[in-house]
């Protein structure tokens, strides 16, 4: 068996990039997507309790769609906003439409989406 103390260890250890590509081979070996045990989970919890059609929404998630022609200014910001180091966030932007941040409340949401758009990128929540 695994040393499941080294396994966090080594997972801690990831960038957001390779924490990513991770997460692909992973749904590629099994035969999952993340997103669909998420869209699965998500009518279960709420049929039953009858809930409303149009619940508010809770949790964002801050996707960046380009660079507005400013990639500096844009990839100094995502370096600020994540903490990514300069070949990461980089590749991030190069590779938009991308997500920043992701689960994260409105008000959080709307600060890194002013910060980015400020800094030359343009933003979408979903």
């Amino acid at each position: 068996m695994a040393d499941l103390n080294k396994l966090v260890d080594d997972l801690s250890a990831l960038t957001v990039l390779e924490a990513a590509e991770l997460s692909k081979l992973l749904e590629d070996k099994w035969g999952v997507s993340a997103a669909a045990a998420v869209a699965v989970a998500a009518p279960a919890g709420g049929a039953g309790a009858g809930a409303p059609a149009a619940e508010e929404k809770t949790e964002f998630d801050v996707i960046l769609t380009g660079d507005g022609g400013k990639k500096i200014n844009v990839i100094k910001e995502v370096r600020a906003i994540t903490g990514l180091g300069l070949t990461e966030a980089k590749t991030l932007v190069e590779s938009a439409p991308k997500a920043i941040k992701e689960g994260v409340n409105k008000d959080e949401a709307e600060k890194v989406k002013k910060q980015l758009e400020e800094a030359g990128a343009t933003v979408e929540l979903k």
